[in-house]
């Protein structure tokens, strides 16, 4: 069991006049507003600090307060290894199925950033991976470091390059630059993927190995947009073995997509110091499947 959180909004202009729970149901719509209307009862929810009915009509700008009770999370992989550590800079790859930050309503505690900050507690994520991508998370440990890794983020001065395991046969090189954006799902809302009317994204793999029925790719990014690689190389016609959303040729799964079982690795980060201006190149080893036969 976790120790519970307290969830915090304020009520947009849209939200007024709504009562309490349906305004809630229709935000969070993992519940129902009868079993909103439970929590409300049971003094879980606040409103402006003070206890609300379930019914109560809303005010643009009051500030609504769930203290969610302790729940047990997920049981994940919880180690990771420590990749480079000086004043400025900690480097650290995460394992598969570790969140990187707190979401999804599951994950709390067992999470890189919950783990990492009480090692170091002034480490802040540079960029996120997701739960089932391994390898490299950088973390600034001061403010200045914070701001200069930003912008070499933004100006895509990272070189940022992963491993996947992917279907088909692809060609000795290929770019992908197909736009990505939100596109609506039946089940899940919407989802990043690709989109004609997305922002411009670039990625550019290489084959390392053939294989019996799939493929060894590295792939570096240019920009660093969500689930990039996922999305491009199987809108390239190479969708990542495993992976239960996106679709050779750039669709997307109409069902509810499990547990993923694609194998992806950050394995190399290029930067330049953010003091010192020297470069450096972090490396975290990939797992087995996604090794070269020489490594």
């Amino acid at each position: 069991m976790n120790s519970g959180y307290t969830y915090r909004e304020q009520v947009p202009q849209r939200g007024a006049g709504r009562g309490l729970a349906v305004f809630l149901a229709e935000r969070h719509p993992h519940s129902s507003a009868p079993i909103w209307g439970e929590r409300i009862g049971r003094g879980e929810v606040l409103l402006d600090g003070a206890a609300p009915q379930p019914d109560q009509r809303l005010r643009a700008g009051q500030t609504i307060a769930w203290s969610r009770p302790p729940w047990e999370e997920p049981q994940v992989d919880t180690r990771f290894e420590v990749l480079f550590e000086d004043a400025f800079l900690l480097a650290v790859a995460k394992p598969r199925g570790l969140p990187t930050v707190p979401g999804g309503g599951e994950f709390l505690e067992n999470t890189l950033l919950s783990l990492v900050r009480k090692r170091t507690p002034s480490a802040s994520p540079m960029h996120r991976l997701g739960r089932s991508t391994s390898g490299i998370v950088l973390f600034a440990l001061t403010p200045r470091a914070r701001s200069i890794v930003q912008q070499a983020f933004r100006e895509g001065r990272m070189r940022k390059t992963y491993r996947a395991l992917v279907q088909g046969a692809p060609p000795a090189r290929l770019l992908i630059d197909t736009p990505i954006g939100p596109v609506l799902h039946p089940l899940l809302g919407t989802v990043h993927a690709a989109s004609p009317t997305g922002k411009a994204s670039h990625s550019a793999a290489r084959l390392l190995e053939q294989r019996q029925g799939c493929a060894l790719v590295e792939v570096e990014i240019a920009t660093g947009r969500p689930h990039q690689i996922r999305i491009h190389l199987a809108a390239a016609g190479y969708p990542l073995i495993g992976d239960p959303l996106y679709l050779a040729g750039g669709g997307v799964s109409a069902s509810l997509p499990g547990d993923p079982g694609y194998l992806l690795h950050a394995w190399r980060l290029g930067l330049a110091h953010p003091t010192s201006g020297a470069a450096l190149e972090l490396i975290s080893r990939p797992p087995v499947e996604l090794a070269t036969q020489g490594e």
